[in-house]
């Protein structure tokens, strides 16, 4: 596979740009049964959210075609961001922690961000069929290509954003999108807070394997893994990836000695045999059976506040947030502490008496109650909601888009105009932008994206090449002080991240 930064790129993106042509609008037939869920492959947890509603729109007699974003990028460059991500969170992860900190000052991503996603707009339209009745995203990237695709008006079909975290990043907003799906009221508040107009709270969705174990299940559960029968066991999970300050926690909860630790690194089988070898004798790799692995546990310890998270509240078990993964961890520990549904554990002193008050003390019961409930509340759910607007026969309006400056976040005495997908909500009037007005030469706009999109993977590869190298530190602290390309011009802002 060629480098990122050879001409092999970048003939095939001009290609890519050359050859494409404009496709058509979709136009639904009445009635459309049909939904198209769009997500992306970084991590498991947007893939799992997909997964879930997938299975739940099955259900209901609706048909479901599924898209990764990544392969609708051109010249496999979804591939190219993906190991880019992935690179800087193994090896440079305070990189990510300042690009999360950039974006969410700058209320959304780059120019060159949202140059690369314009470059599969076209590609996303031709994914559609004629006949789909909705879209659903369960990533931010695709919530800002199906945004603009339908305050162009090429889309006519309504557009819902299933939020997979309980903090919202300013990404995940996305003008143009009809509704946003939240799991819990404290993610809901932060997405009308970042400018989100028609925002649901419809609860969590899980696979319903996920539930509270009896005792027969349990002890079970532990004969199966090979898990001790009676000791108190603290689950350890790090995403799909195992990213994260694994190793070091494992052995703090070994050292506290007040449960076992079951450590499951993901994909990442070369940190399981690293703490085989430290001594944690339950580590696993991939685990296929997470539910009888909860239902195992008597508390989960997590590091990003994901899927695994919500999986837990919805198995009755009650979870801490620890040593956090940069950028989105703190954050979503933050809200899921404000939520009351896990506790975020923030000095390492207090890691034993935490663990002792969730496993056997009156923490850990609050917390089950609370987990537990986010599901007995979420009445009939995202999947009722995205099915019977999909069934509606008419087409929707292009809704009115959220102003780039003085209206996100604006409060309760801004000009507001009604929600275009005819929900409950109301999203801020504004002009369209000069940006927005202009229309170029098809082929002229496709090579512009195109440039920037490989000026955006060029970027990331140097930037973790550099950031992996001995002195690569210093070096990329000294760039992220003095440019931030979402900021004004030589803006100095404070290192740290929303909590």
């Amino acid at each position: 596979m060629p480098h990122l930064g050879s001409t092999v790129y970048l003939r095939a993106l001009a290609a890519a740009a050359l050859s494409s042509r404009p496709a058509a609008t979709p136009r639904r037939t009445a009635p459309a049964e049909r939904v198209v869920i769009v997500s992306a492959s970084i991590g498991a947890g947007h893939d799992g959210a997909a997964h879930e509603l997938h299975r739940r729109l099955r259900a209901a007699g609706v048909t479901v075609d599924r898209y990764d974003l990544l392969d609708l990028l051109p010249a496999r460059i979804g591939r190219a961001v993906r190991d880019s991500y992935h690179r800087m969170l193994v090896r440079a992860p305070w990189v990510y922690q300042r690009i999360y900190s950039s974006t969410e000052r700058a209320g959304g991503g780059g120019p060159l961000a949202r140059a690369l996603l314009r470059t599969a707009e076209d590609r996303m339209l031709r994914a559609l069929p004629a006949d789909t009745g909705a879209v659903v995203s369960t990533y931010p990237g695709a919530s800002r290509v199906l945004g603009r695709l339908r305050l162009a008006g090429r889309l006519d079909v309504p557009v819902f954003t299933y939020l997979t975290d309980f903090s919202v990043h300013p990404l995940w907003v996305a003008d143009g999108v009809d509704v946003h799906l939240a799991a819990h009221a404290v993610p809901a508040a932060q997405a009308r807070a970042l400018g989100a107009g028609d925002v649901r709270v419809g609860g969590p969705v899980v696979d319903p394997r996920f539930r509270p174990a009896q005792e027969a299940e349990r002890g079970a559960a532990r004969a199966r893994f090979g898990l001790p029968a009676t000791a108190p066991l603290a689950l350890l999970v790090a995403g799909s990836w195992g990213v994260g300050p694994v190793r070091q926690v494992a052995l703090e909860l070994q050292g506290c000695g007040t449960a076992v630790p079951v450590v499951v690194c993901g994909r990442n089988e070369a940190l399981a045999r690293q703490l085989r070898e430290d001594g944690i004798k339950h580590a696993y790799g991939w685990v296929d059976d997470m539910p009888g692995l909860m239902h195992a546990a008597d508390v989960l310890v997590q590091n990003a506040g994901g899927l695994t998270s919500l999986e837990a509240f919805a198995a009755g078990l009650p979870v801490a947030s620890y040593r956090c993964i940069p950028g989105h961890g703190p954050a979503n520990a933050a809200a899921l502490d404000e939520a009351g549904v896990a506790a975020w554990i923030q000095d390492a002193a207090e890691l034993k008496d935490v663990l002792c008050d969730l496993i056997g003390g009156p923490r850990g019961l609050l917390q089950r109650e609370a987990g537990l409930a986010l599901f007995a509340a979420a009445g009939r759910g995202p999947a009722d909601a995205i099915a019977r607007a999909c069934r509606a026969r008419a087409p929707l309006p292009v809704p009115l888009a959220v102003a780039a400056s003085g209206m996100r976040g604006a409060g309760a005495g801004a000009a507001v105009a009604p929600c275009a997908a005819g929900g409950t909500g109301a999203r801020p009037a504004a002009a369209p932008s000069a940006a927005d007005r202009i229309r170029t030469r098809p082929v002229l706009r496709r090579l512009a994206a195109t440039a920037a999109a490989a000026c955006t993977v060029g970027a990331c590869a140097v930037g973790t090449a550099v950031a992996t190298t001995d002195t690569g530190s210093g070096v990329m602290h000294a760039i992220g002080r003095t440019l931030d390309l979402d900021g004004p011009p030589h803006a100095h802002h404070p290192e740290g991240h929303r909590s």
